[in-house]
């Protein structure tokens, strides 16, 4: 009966997410109080500029934040199939790490080990999760290569990753991410520095990959065009916080967040036929020393009210699941003042 439980559950499901770097400076507060749920064979896309926390909340997943300069904080729990990730023990996160959970991290030259062969590399989580002897795990090996694309992998499965172009890393990354075939698959910017036809093969083949096992997919990326051709929802995420998220449907057509707004204005569109110049966010993102009391978007908002600079947004639900952390909603909002923004928002 517990296991019936659990099955129903989601896959992941994360609650009230903080994690802290401690610096010189102070306490770098990188993640504050993420939340979200990713259910089997769903792409979630986690999007926003860089320094949000994107990366972060993934290694927290992966129980990859170093310690004593990083720290999860109590009260965050991230569960995997209803058993809470951050109490595992070792032999249960070296369980969960690799074979439950696998992850594309964003530069494929620094996160593979220059002195060990591809092979081995692939070999060694065959041998750890799924208890193959070097014979087996090599010949699983050699066909995982080829079903990530890579010609001639019997030779090159014995080849260094400097022997191997950007394109074909990235493959040997996802080879190495899916070896233990797992239930969740991090995809941390796979397709960073890699020419538009690699990036295309590169997430068709996360997209079969993901048909194939069912495996729930995080996406973290700031392309739309990505997004657009791999999402099912979409978690919009500054200064540490998601302060938007629904379906990708939603998210694009019906965007409830100013920063979402300007986000998908700074996105060059296909009926632009003269030379256009892209919307820029102006400002720059708070310090997360010492963070802003109230929106931390408040600072940078054209919208911005009084109540956005003193205390901090509530979270407002709307049609489809749709949230959106932002003052404009509120029940004191004037229902006029509203509808002007929003006029003001669509002639933009």
């Amino acid at each position: 009966m517990e296991n019936l439980v659990k099955e129903n559950k989601y896959i992941l499901d994360v609650k009230d997410l903080k994690v802290s770097y401690h610096t010189y400076a102070g306490e770098v507060q990188s993640v504050r109080g993420v939340s979200f749920k990713v259910d089997r064979g769903e792409v979630l896309a986690i999007v926003g500029e860089s320094g949000c926390g994107k990366s972060v909340t993934a290694r927290s997943i992966m129980s990859l934040i170093q310690a004593p300069q990083g720290e999860i904080k109590k009260g965050s729990k991230i569960f995997f199939n209803g058993e809470d990730v951050l109490a595992y023990n070792k032999k249960q996160i070296r369980k969960f790490r690799g074979g439950d959970c696998a992850m594309i991290f964003q530069d494929a030259l620094t996160s593979l080990n220059p002195t060990m062969k591809i092979g081995k590399q692939i070999m060694e989580n065959l041998i750890i999760h799924r208890n193959m002897n070097k014979k087996e795990a090599k010949e699983e090996a050699i066909k995982i290569l080829k079903s990530v694309g890579i010609p001639n992998a019997e030779k090159r499965i014995d080849q260094y990753p400097h022997e191997f172009s950007g394109g074909m890393r990235q493959r040997a990354m996802i080879a190495i991410a899916v070896a233990c075939e797992p239930k969740i698959l991090i995809a941390d910017e796979p397709t960073t520095a890699l020419d538009v036809t690699i990036q295309a093969q590169i997430l068709e083949l996360i997209n079969e990959l993901k048909d194939r096992l069912n495996t729930a997919v995080i996406l973290i990326t700031h392309d739309f065009g990505v997004v657009a051709g791999m999402a099912d929802k979409i978690a919009v995420m500054y200064a540490g916080q998601i302060i938007e998220s629904g379906e990708k449907r939603d998210i694009f057509y019906n965007p409830k967040y100013p920063y979402t707004w300007a986000l998908l204005n700074s996105v060059p569109k296909l009926e632009w036929k003269g030379k256009q110049l892209l919307d820029t966010i102006k400002g720059t993102p708070p310090d997360l020393i010492a963070p802003p009391k109230g929106c931390a978007f408040a600072a940078r908002c054209k919208y911005c009210m009084n109540i956005c600079l003193e205390e901090e947004p509530k979270e407002y639900s709307f049609e489809n699941s749709q949230q959106a952390k932002c003052w404009l909603y509120s029940e004191e909002m004037p229902e006029g003042m509203l509808n002007e923004i929003l006029e003001d928002k669509k002639n933009e």
